[in-house]
C-alpha cells in the first residue's frame, strides 16, 4: 500500500541535523506534505556543540568561535535570539587577550625581538599557502609535480629553511646558558606556531595536511568572536519549531538497508509499495525511511565503512568509501583548569625545546606540544589549553591528577616565580577535559583535507545515493538504475562542504543543501 506521505528521517541532532529538521518542517512538514524525524544515538541535543559551566564561568566543549561575522548565519540566528550578550562570564569574552608572555623551557623569557620575526614569517607563509599560488613564489608547485603530495607541513619548513638561508650573518643570542642557540629559538618559535595550527585545522601533524587544497578553504570577513549566552543557543533556537517527540534521543543508529543497484535488481521494482530505507537501531528497534539525512561525523563514517562494523548494507560504492578513506579527520581537545583564587596567570605562550637530549624529563610528553596555556577571559580563575593529535588522544586516558601534575610540572619550568604571586608553583584544584576521539558518537573533533584527497572527495561526500543516470560522480561505481528509489541517504555534515569543511557554518550550509534537495524533489519550493 502507498505510503500517505514521504518519511524522512534525519540521522543525527548536531548543526547539520537540525538545520535541515528545521528548513523541512517549515517547508513542507508543518503543511503535512512529509514527515519528519530526528533520531540522536545520544542523550542530548548539539552533536560537536555542548556548552557548559565550569568554574562559575560558561565554556565550550566543542564549538566555539564564530569565524567571521560578515555573512555568518550563525552570527545573524545569535543577533536574532540575543545570544551575543550575558550577564554571566563567558569563554573569550574579551576576544584575545593582551599580548602573551613567551617563555622558552627553563623559564627563559622572550622578548619581540626573536618572536616578532619568526611570528610575522609563520603568518605570510599560511597566508601564502591560504590564497597563493606557489609555483610563482619559485617554490614547489601546488600539484608537486602533478601528485598532489605537497603538505602544508613541508611548505611551512621550506619557508623556514629559505628564511635561515637568507639570514646567516647574524649574532648568537645570549643569556640562556648554554640551553637555546638562536637557530634553536627560531625553530621551538616556528614549531609553537604550528601546534596551534594543528589544534586550528585537527590535523594532528601538519605533514597530512594537503597543500593543493588550503587555498580553497573560505573564512567570513570581520572579527572573530565566541557566543556569550553559549553555542548551544543556536541550535536551541533551530529546533524551537520542531514539535515535542520529532526529535528522539538514545536512538544509535547500527545499520543503514537501502536500495543500490545489486539489491533493487535482486529484490525487484520497489514501486513505492514500501519505504526503500530501513534503520536499525542498538535497542532492535527498526524503522522505514523514504529518505534519510545522515549528519554523523566522517569519523564514525570511516568506522562505518570497515568490514567489521557494516553501518551500510549493501555496502557503500566505491567512489563514496574511497572519500571517505582519503579524507582526515583529527582529534582536538579542549583541557581547563580551575586556578587557585591567588594565583593571576598570563596568558603564556610555551616554547619547547624541540632537541630530545634538551628536553626537561620532568616535563610529560603530551604537553611538550601544547602552544598555551591562559585564563579564558582576563583575571578569570579558568585556564585553558588545547591539544591535537596524539596529545589530545593521551590527555583522555590520563586521570585528574596525572593531568594537574602534568600542567603544574610543566608550568613551573616556564614561569618564574614573581610572575605568579610569589608561588613557586600554581595550584590547580580542578581539571574539566574534552573527549571527542574516544566519544563512540563522534571519534574524532573535525575534518580536514588529507595528503591524498581533495576538494573534489569533499564534493563527492555530498553526493546522495543512489546515483541516478546522468549524475556526476566520482570513482569507478557504475550509477544505480533508475528503478531504485531516489533520494534514499543523503549526506550532510561539516565534511561535505568544500570550503567550509571543520566548521559550524559549513554543518549549517549542508543541513540547508540536503534540504533544499528535498523540497525541490516534492517541488516544495515556493517557501
Amino acid at each position: 500500500m502507498q505510503a500517505k506521505k514521504p518519511k524522512v528521517v534525519i540521522i543525527g541532532a548536531g548543526m547539520a541535523g537540525l538545520t535541515a529538521a528545521n528548513k523541512l518542517y517549515r517547508g513542507a512538514g508543518s503543511r503535512g506534505v512529509i514527515e519528519v524525524c530526528v533520531v540522536e544515538g545520544g542523550k542530548r541535543i548539539g552533536g560537536r556543540i555542548n556548552t557548559s559551566e565550569f568554574g562559575g564561568d560558561r565554556i565550550e566543549m566543542g564549538a566555539t568561535w564564530i569565524h567571521g561575522i560578515g555573512g555568518s548565519p550563525v552570527h545573524r540566528i545569535a543577533q536574532e535570539i540575543n545570544s551575543l550578550e550575558s550577564e554571566q562570564p563567558w569563554e573569550c569574552m574579551d576576544g584575545f587577550l593582551e599580548e602573551p608572555v613567551t617563555m622558552a623551557e627553563g623559564g627563559y623569557p622572550l622578548n619581540s625581538s626573536l618572536v616578532s620575526p619568526i611570528s610575522n614569517l609563520f603568518k605570510k607563509l599560511m597566508d601564502f599557502a591560504q590564497g597563493g599560488s606557489c609555483s610563482s613564489n619559485g617554490c614547489s608547485s601546488r600539484d608537486s609535480g602533478g601528485t598532489g603530495s605537497l603538505s602544508v607541513g613541508s611548505f611551512l619548513r621550506k619557508g623556514l629553511d629559505e628564511y635561515w638561508e637568507s639570514m646567516k650573518e647574524r649574532e648568537e643570542v645570549e643569556g640562556f646558558g648554554g640551553f637555546w642557540c638562536r637557530k634553536s629559538l627560531e625553530e621551538a618559535i616556528f614549531a609553537m606556531f604550528e601546534n596551534t595550527q594543528r589544534t586550528y585545522t585537527s590535523a594532528g601533524e601538519l605533514q597530512t595536511l594537503d597543500y593543493g587544497a588550503e587555498s580553497e578553504y573560505r573564512m567570513f570577513p570581520g572579527e572573530e568572536i565566541t557566543i556569550a549566552k553559549g553555542y548551544l543557543s543556536i541550535i536551541e533556537a533551530l529546533a524551537s519549531v520542531l514539535p515535542p517527540g520529532l526529535i528522539q534521543l538514545g536512538r544509535k543508529v547500527v545499520r543503514i538497508e537501502w536500495h543500490s543497484l545489486s539489491s533493487s535488481a535482486e529484490n525487484g521494482n520497489n514501486n513505492g509499495a514500501i519505504r526503500p530505507v530501513k534503520l536499525h537501531f542498538m535497542d532492535g528497534s527498526m524503522m522505514e525511511a523514504d529518505h534519510v539525512i545522515l549528519t554523523v561525523s566522517l569519523g564514525v563514517l570511516k568506522q562505518g565503512i570497515k568490514q567489521e562494523s557494516c553501518l551500510f548494507d549493501p555496502p557503500l560504492p566505491s567512489f563514496k568509501n574511497e572519500a571517505i578513506s582519503r579524507l582526515g579527520f583529527g582529534v582536538v581537545n579542549k583541557l581547563f583548569l580551575q586556578i587557585h583564587p591567588s594565583i593571576n596567570l598570563p596568558h603564556l605562550q610555551m616554547v619547547f625545546h624541540q632537541a630530545k637530549h634538551h628536553h626537561s624529563s620532568r616535563i610529560p610528553w603530551w604537553m611538550r606540544r601544547t602552544a598555551s596555556l591562559c585564563p579564558i577571559y582576563t583575571k578569570s580563575s579558568v585556564a585553558l589549553s588545547w591539544f591535537a593529535g596524539k596529545e589530545a588522544l593521551e590527555l583522555e586516558s590520563l586521570d585528574d591528577q596525572q593531568i594537574i601534575h602534568g600542567v603544574s610540572t610543566t608550568i613551573s619550568n616556564f614561569l618564574p616565580h614573581q610572575i605568579c604571586n610569589g608561588h613557586t608553583q600554581p595550584e590547580f584544584v580542578k581539571v574539566l577535559k574534552t573527549q571527542w576521539g574516544t566519544d563512540p558518537l563522534f571519534l574524532g573533533s573535525y575534518s580536514y583535507v588529507a595528503v591524498g584527497s581533495s576538494g573534489d572527495d569533499l564534493d563527492t561526500m555530498a553526493e546522495p545515493l543512489p546515483v541516478n543516470k546522468g549524475t556526476h560522480y566520482h570513482g569507478n561505481s557504475s550509477p544505480s538504475s533508475s528503478s531504485s528509489p531516489p533520494l534514499q541517504i543523503l549526506f550532510a555534515g561539516e565534511a561535505t562542504h568544500r570550503t567550509h569543511y571543520s566548521t559550524t557554518h559549513g554543518a549549517y550550509f549542508s543541513g540547508l543543501r540536503e534540504a533544499n534537495r528535498l523540497l525541490q524533489h516534492y517541488h516544495c519550493t515556493e517557501l
